[in-house]
């Protein structure tokens, strides 16, 4: 999601004129907001568990969002955020998801008609339990109506989870310190996933997107550091999400002139020039093993590419252009179980990325 056009966030202080926060900071660690399905549904005995990580768009599928792909639209009504979300729960249930690792997932937020998308998950899918860490959580923004916002990062499974925990991570080093007072704090979201005598624990990224600075790199230290700790007591994970990085060795390493809207100029791209970033996420691959290996991919980058700008004319069909969302662990995936699912076009920009852990 592009957040370079609602930076008007300072407006809000004049407009409310109460003491309540405008905007959430959150502290280094805390607790994440805990939720259970309605309903829940006895999970089978499993020796692989199917693990999927997935930037949902909050809902909207293709929509032409005022933030992020050239549109008009700012906010949706309840027929449509409900749409949105029946395609993204019939995608969960033909993937047979365990453990889902979800982005840009709403809970609160008028653009989204302030539909709880982690609980309307949960009551729609086998899935049972889940967590919730704010990204971006605002009592109003001016900008074009868009109102109140709550988005973040949701960690869904089958089985209760535990211990979790919202780590913050840096915030970007690019912006002066009033935009950087009301922008986005990405985070780490992690849970022990209480899988019967055998608990292991599932973490979840959205890093930065439009940082033109160093801060994507600060973050992905962060989220190995995260790993790190847990590894060295011998504890086993699975871990993943939207890195908005490409993979290493990647042929193409800028993407401004495709990702601009008509109106932007050059001066003013943000995030779309990886050249300076191609082994910012070599210390992942070198430590832990990721669901898509880089030599297959380096082999048929194409068939692993998990984004599409979001931006199209009408005549243009959505193409797959680029790889920025990724699963590792510190053990084993099933030989060949990873799959990027690249024929739901129409449910986001991001397509699911799911490959099968074994239990050990």
């Amino acid at each position: 999601m592009n957040y370079k056009y609602v930076t008007l966030y300072s407006l809000c202080v004049f407009v409310l004129g109460s003491c309540d926060p405008l905007v959430t900071e959150f502290s280094n660690i805390e607790s994440p907001k805990k939720y259970t399905a309605k309903t829940l549904v006895t999970p089978p005995n499993k020796d692989t568990l199917t693990v999927v990580t997935w930037n949902i768009r909050f809902g909207i599928g293709r929509a032409n969002w005022f933030g992020d792909s050239c549109g008009d639209l700012v906010l949706f009504d309840d027929e449509t955020i409900k749409n949105g979300l029946e395609m993204l729960a019939f995608q969960i249930a033909e993937m047979d998801a365990d453990i889902l690792l979800l982005q840009e997932v709403d809970i609160d937020s008028k653009r989204s008609a302030y539909i709880d998308q982690v609980q309307w998950l949960l009551d729609h899918t086998s899935m049972n339990y889940g967590v919730y860490g704010s990204m971006w959580e605002v009592q109003f923004v001016p900008s074009d109506g868009l109102g109140r916002v709550n988005t973040g990062n949701a960690i869904l499974s089958k089985w209760p989870l535990s211990e979790a925990e919202r780590i913050q991570l840096s915030l970007r080093g690019d912006q002066d310190a009033l935009t950087k007072a009301f922008y986005v704090r990405r985070n780490v979201l992690k849970a022990v996933v209480n899988y019967p005598g055998n608990p292991f624990w599932a973490i979840g990224i959205h890093a930065s997107a439009f940082s033109n600075d160093d801060t994507k790199q600060k973050q992905f230290l962060e989220f190995k550091d995260v790993l790190d700790k847990i590894d060295v007591e011998g504890e086993l994970f699975v871990a993943g999400g939207d890195l908005n990085e490409l993979p290493p060795g990647a042929s193409k390493n800028n993407y401004c002139d495709e990702d601009r809207c008509p109106d932007e100029l050059p001066e003013n791209d943000e995030g779309c020039d990886f050249s300076n970033e191609t082994t910012w996420i070599s210390p992942l691959y070198n430590t832990y093993t990721p669901a898509v290996s880089l030599l297959d991919y380096l082999q048929n980058e194409n068939m692993y590419f998990t984004h599409t700008r979001t931006h199209n004319s009408n005549d243009e069909r959505y193409e797959w252009n680029r790889k920025l969302d990724y699963l590792f662990t510190n053990t084993e995936w099933v030989a060949r179980s990873e799959r990027t699912h690249q024929e739901a076009e129409l449910e986001s920009d991001h397509v699911a990325v799911s490959a099968r852990w074994v239990l050990p």
